[in-house]
């Protein structure tokens, strides 16, 4: 049974608060600055405003990547996109919680209370500041750092240039740090509030982006933030009380354990140890419509995400002999880690309930609008009927996940040189533990001198666009497989400066179609053939085979710009602020 015990988000109310001219009587039903900042319940209602900022549901979190195939072209991955005229992320509406944290920061003096429950809701107010700005700096790069409450008189700050991206990352670091001392412990605060494990782990997050960001493009100074990640991480795997958490599914098929997937369809989050901060949903109070959502996106997952999948032995499918090929879905995922039958549709997986007994599609649809690669994303599916009503679901959602922390922690350890095995025990084959079946198989474990994964080169060229050690290959794989569809993907492309990734064509393609498919389609669809229509890409594989594989567009090839690890600011903008420049390739 769910705890009522939650945040309600007061969507606007306290923002409205304004100046207010000295006056003599304050109507008592009118909240203003004369009458609102007293007590700390002030605080918190201002606070909770923000909280919206923070990771919701979304069946669209890795649209924009090498792991999906959408059923139109992604504009930015097809270098489609045009500079706006206005909007595009720098309108004034966009800076609006930037000014209305620097708001409560320069009035909450004036409040009475317990000193320490005051610097919390400072704590999570600098947090939401840190965490606008982060934002910012990933879709701009530099842009104007603003401390201080604006008004029409503040003309040189109004029409100031943007400051350097690390000007800003180290005041978000500032922020975060500040936070992380001041806000409480999770038992202290309400469920889905925020804590101090929750600024430590956003802490980790930017410094590891800002820290490669800086590597892979030769920017002296990286490794200073990849200390902080990798301490900001260790600290919360030291002190926060977290785990891999390796729950059973209610509603499973016998011998097909959902050990990952579990985690994401659990409707109450708030005990789960994996848990670092969840978003909270109750019936008939706060749903979501994900459940159902996912598969109704008009995407699918790429061949080439289906590949980057281990085996059971822990290598790679070009070095395993445990790997059965591709010729069908069911041998594609044979003896493979078992993260992929858990989060790509199969007969193995439970879609919906015939009263308790669990019910799968023998095959997956193949239409452009529904799936267009055949590999379809289930990862949130929750069988239960209730849950895939019009936005009647209800699991929680993770805003912070402890699988993250793991990754980080092992991530940065690696970049900085300084891993150990004892480092990767502790990270990375904490989350290989959890797909163990005990009687069945070991899920083999990432040592410090993993083999080289052949296809570490596509056409002969490193993956990335150089060279990494084959342990930091499988650290990034590591990360791609275990945060897939939870919004990170385009985030690792563009720090690691990786754009390349998605000139691979096979992050355009699906599945293989042979005979066999097409008759095996046939007949689980009344005889009608599925892929009649469709267009295939032929080809010879890397093990020598000659394949057809599922085309989505006419043109399964694309060059990237690295133009588009930024966006381009708006025209009126630049007009507007003659000391503003664009942003390098968008002029």
């Amino acid at each position: 049974m769910k705890r009522y015990k939650f945040i309600i988000i007061l969507i606007g109310f306290v923002l409205a608060l304004g100046a207010c001219d000295v006056t003599d009587t304050v109507p008592e039903d009118a909240i203003t600055d004369l009458n609102f900042w007293k007590k700390t319940d002030d605080l918190k209602l201002y606070a909770n405003n923000f909280y919206t900022t923070l990771s919701s549901p979304s069946q669209w979190l890795d649209n924009t990547s090498d792991n999906c195939v959408t059923n139109s072209p992604d504009n930015r991955l097809f270098n489609n996109i045009t500079v706006p005229g206005s909007g595009g992320g720098w309108a004034i509406g966009n800076w609006s919680n930037i000014r209305n944290v620097n708001y409560f920061l320069s009035h909450y003096q004036t409040v009475e209370g317990d000193e320490q429950e005051i610097a919390h809701y400072v704590g999570e107010i600098r947090f939401f500041r840190a965490h606008e700005y982060f934002n910012k700096v990933k879709t701009f790069g530099d842009v104007p750092w603003l401390d201080k409450d604006l008004t029409t008189t503040d003309e040189e700050l109004l029409f100031n240039s943007r400051d350097p991206r690390k000007f800003v990352i180290d005041k978000v670091i500032e922020d975060l740090e500040f936070a992380a001392l001041n806000l409480k412990l999770p038992q202290d605060v309400e469920n889905g509030r925020l804590h101090k494990f929750a600024a430590l782990q956003l802490l980790a997050r930017v410094c590891l982006y800002e820290g490669t960001w800086m590597k892979y493009r030769n920017l002296g100074g990286w490794e200073a933030y990849l200390e902080i990640a990798a301490t900001a991480s260790k600290q919360i795997m030291d002190e926060g009380n977290y785990a891999i958490v390796k729950g059973n599914a209610p509603y499973m098929f016998d011998d097909y354990p959902l050990f990952y997937r579990q985690q994401f369809i659990q409707e109450d989050l708030t005990s789960n140890q994996e848990c670092v901060l969840p978003r909270i949903y109750v019936k008939d109070k706060l749903m979501h419509g994900l459940s159902r959502q996912v598969n109704e996106t008009g995407w699918g997952i790429s061949k080439d995400f289906i590949e980057s999948f281990v085996c059971v032995d822990g290598l790679p499918i070009a070095l395993s002999p445990l790997y059965q090929g591709d010729d069908s879905l069911q041998l594609e995922m044979t003896n493979r880690d078992p993260r992929l039958r858990n989060m790509v549709d199969n007969k193995n997986l439970p879609y919906y309930l015939d009263g308790s007994r669990p019910i799968s599609y023998p095959a997956t649809t193949v239409a452009v609008n529904e799936c267009p690669t055949g590999y379809m994303a289930s990862k949130f599916r929750d069988p239960v009927p209730a849950q895939n009503e019009a936005n009647q679901t209800t699991y929680d959602w993770y805003v912070f996940r402890y699988a993250e922390v793991l990754l980080i922690y092992a991530e940065a350890k690696a970049e900085l040189g300084t891993i150990s095995q004892t480092d990767l025990d502790l990270s990375i084959n904490m989350l290989r533990e959890r797909l163990d079946e005990p009687g069945v198989f070991e899920m083999g474990r990432l040592s410090l001198n993993p083999a080289e994964d052949p296809l570490a080169l596509v056409d002969g060229q490193p993956r990335y666009g150089y060279a990494i050690s084959p342990l930091l290959y499988e650290i990034r794989r590591e990360r791609r497989i275990e945060l897939a569809f939870e919004g990170f993907r385009w985030d690792d492309i563009c720090r690691w400066n990786a754009g390349v990734l998605i000139e691979n064509p096979k992050t355009m393609l699906g599945m293989v179609v042979n005979e066999d498919v097409v008759e095996r389609y046939k007949n689980l669809f009344g005889g009608t053939d599925q892929f009649e229509g469709r267009s295939f890409y032929e080809f010879t594989d890397w093990d020598g085979a000659d394949k057809k594989l599922l085309k989505v567009y006419a043109n399964s090839s694309r060059t990237w710009d690295d133009k588009l690890y930024l966006n381009p600011l708006p025209t009126d903008q630049l007009s507007l602020n003659p000391n503003l420049t664009q942003n390098p390739g968008w002029n």
